[in-house]
This record gives structure tokens, sequence and C-alpha cells, in this order.
């Protein structure tokens, strides 16, 4: 006879009394609950990228890998796993993080977003193996596409950025380094490149570090200038190479494809091997003659116009530029300038920063809609 509450289960003919809420069967439905909350955060986070996706970078193939997951998710949510949810007393609804209540940009946003992703799939991986052990496998595999798809998204938001940008800071040594790029960030600076030709390697990656997290912070693109060791040591957005510097296509071997490769040119058969090579944007100058480049003669205004007519990528107007000359740039076809003195050596360099976008801003009401 059966006991109340009791049911039975037939094994090799042996009948095994089992208690309804025993501890195997409590521990079961605690699995169940976790298995709840993390396919329920997983599928967040993907739709939350997916928007991004979907209508920020308007990549339809990016947008559908998210929705499949996310499907792919929704499947292994039975109907079991969901009726264990008792959000009434469960604890963790109270609990948070000041960093959670605000995002500094969209990059941050993403990468929060991608964390918890990745997070709810290895809780679910791990735990589903008590549940269903092909369960765990599938969503290894998941957790190992995610990752591809974090890199991807990553890549096409630094291009955006890149696409988005007008005015780029190269930094020159300075005491006060940060506080001045923090400063041009404020501003509403969002590329950087971080220059230093006389710096020992410790120091190099010290300063690189923390302005990449200033950059970051901002939701700015960091480049090192030459080393690409140094920007894969500090994962930097990219690298800016020189004519004398390594080969563009071995950069892209170490960096990978979603990286950005911009390069510097001074005539227009530079310009067309750099474009040729696979150079993200270029840097077109020196504009002015300028103690940056000493010794190297001006390429001129007519380089600028040359520029404008005939590259199919982002460029930059570089050398000598500044707040009283950026107008003649401007008018010679550039759209975007890259600046050093103008900003290393400001007394206000959010206010100089503003004043060169501004100029920037008000030009060519086509380039708003151009990818170059």
């Amino acid at each position: 006879m059966k006991g109340a509450g009791c049911y039975d289960e037939s094994t090799n003919g042996v009948v095994v009394m089992v208690e309804p809420n025993s501890q195997t069967e409590q521990i079961k439905q605690v699995v169940y609950r976790i298995l709840d909350a993390n396919l329920d955060r997983a599928r967040e986070g993907l739709r939350i990228i997916e928007e991004w996706c979907r209508f920020g970078l308007n990549n339809a193939h990016l947008a559908s890998q998210c929705k499949k997951e996310r499907q792919e998710i929704a499947n292994w949510h039975t109907a079991q796993i969901r009726a264990t949810r008792d959000t009434l007393n469960d604890p963790g609804t109270d609990l948070t993080h000041p960093q959670e209540e605000e995002r500094n940009s969209i990059k941050s946003l993403l990468q929060a977003n991608f964390c918890r992703v990745q997070e709810a799939l290895r809780v679910v991986e791990e735990y589903s193996k008590l549940y269903n052990p092909n369960m765990g496998k599938v969503f290894k595999q998941m957790r190992y596409r995610i990752y591809t798809l974090e890199t991807d998204l990553m890549g096409q938001e630094r291009h955006q950025v890149l696409l988005r940008s007008r005015l780029y800071l190269v930094t020159s040594p300075h005491e006060k380094l940060l506080e001045i790029v923090e400063a041009a960030l404020k501003g509403g600076l969002t590329l950087l490149q971080y220059r230093n030709k006389t710096a020992d390697d410790s120091f190099h990656l010290e300063q690189a570090k923390k302005l990449r997290q200033l950059c970051h912070l901002y939701g700015a693109i960091f480049i090192i200038n030459d080393r690409v060791d140094v920007a894969l040591a500090v994962d930097a957005d990219g690298v800016h190479l020189g004519q004398q510097d390594m080969p563009i296509a071995i950069a892209r071997q170490l960096l990978g494809p979603q990286r950005i490769i911009g390069k510097s040119t001074t005539n227009s058969e530079e310009m067309q091997r750099a474009i040729t090579e696979g150079a993200d944007y270029i840097g077109v100058g020196p504009v002015y003659e300028t103690p940056t480049k000493a010794g190297k003669p001006a390429a001129g205004l007519e380089y600028v116009s040359y520029a404008a007519k005939n590259s199919p990528i982002p460029w930059f107007a570089i050398g000598g530029i500044d707040p009283n000359n950026i107008n003649e740039v401007i008018d010679a076809g550039a759209n975007r300038v890259a600046v050093v003195r103008s900003l290393m050596q400001a007394e206000q360099p959010t206010l100089v920063t503003q004043y060169f976008l501004s100029q920037l801003n008000r030009i060519q009401p086509e380039f708003k809609n151009s990818h170059v």
C-alpha cells in the first residue's frame, strides 16, 4: 500500500518509494528556478543587443544572429522550468549595483549586456548538466557563438564611431596628459591616438591602459601609434601606422579583422597604396609645416583637395591645423581633421574641442549621410 502523499517508481522490478518533498526533489526545483532565471536573463540581454544591431547599425545579419539565439533559448525554456518561478519570494530582485543604474555610452551598454548573456549561458550550461546533459552541450556551443558575435558587433561599433568622428586628437608627451585627454573627451572628442616616441615600454603600457579606460568610459575609440604589440597588450581599438612601419597586411593578421588600422600618407601614391592594402582610414598631410613632423615639407591644401575627391575611405587632414586655419582646411574639402598641439597645448581643451567640432559640424550637409 502506498502511503499518503507518496508514489512509487519501478526499476527492474524493484519498487522505490520517493517522497515528493524529499531533498532530491527540492534540489531539482531549485535547479529549475536557476535555469528559469538565467534563460530569461540571456534572452533579455540578447534582445537589447539585437535592437542595436537592427536600429543602430542597420545590420540585418547581426540582428538575425541575435534572434536565432533567442529562439534557441526559448525552445529550451520549457513549461516545466517556468512553473518553478517564484518572483515574489526571490531575494535577487532587490539586488543591484551602482554601475547598473547608468550607462555612459552605447559601447558600455553593449558590453554590459554581452557580459550578462555570457554569464547566464555559463550558469545554464553548468546547472543543466543536472537536468539534461545534452542541454549543457548545446549551451556551451551557444556561449562560444556569443563570444564571436561580440567580437563582430564591437568591431562594427568601432567602425561606426570612426565614421561619425570628425576630430582626431593625436597626443604628445605631457605631464597632464590624462587631464587634457579627459577635457577633450568632455568636449565631444570621439577618436584618440596615443603617440609617444621616446617612452620606455613599461611607461608606454601604463599610460596606454589608463587612456584606453578613459576613452571607453566616454565611448571613444583608442588608437595606438606604431606599436601593434602595445595595441594588443592593452586591448586598444586599433593602431596607426606610418610609411616606415609594419605593413598593413601583417598588422591585420596580428590584430584581426575587427580592429581599426590607419595609415599616414603624404601624397596621392601613398594614399592609393594604403587604400589598396586595406587601411580603414588615412591621415592626409602634413597640411602645414609642423614641429611634430620636423623636416617634412608640407603636403599643402592641394593634397587635401585631392583626398576630398578621391578617397573612398575616411580621411583626416593633419599637420599644423589650429583654430586660426581650420576653415581654410575645410574650404579645401576636409570634413575631418586631426590635431596635436592645438589641443595638447590649449589652456582650455574642452572649449577648443567644441570649437573645432562646431566648425566641422556646420559643413557639407550631405556628409551626415555619407560613409566617407
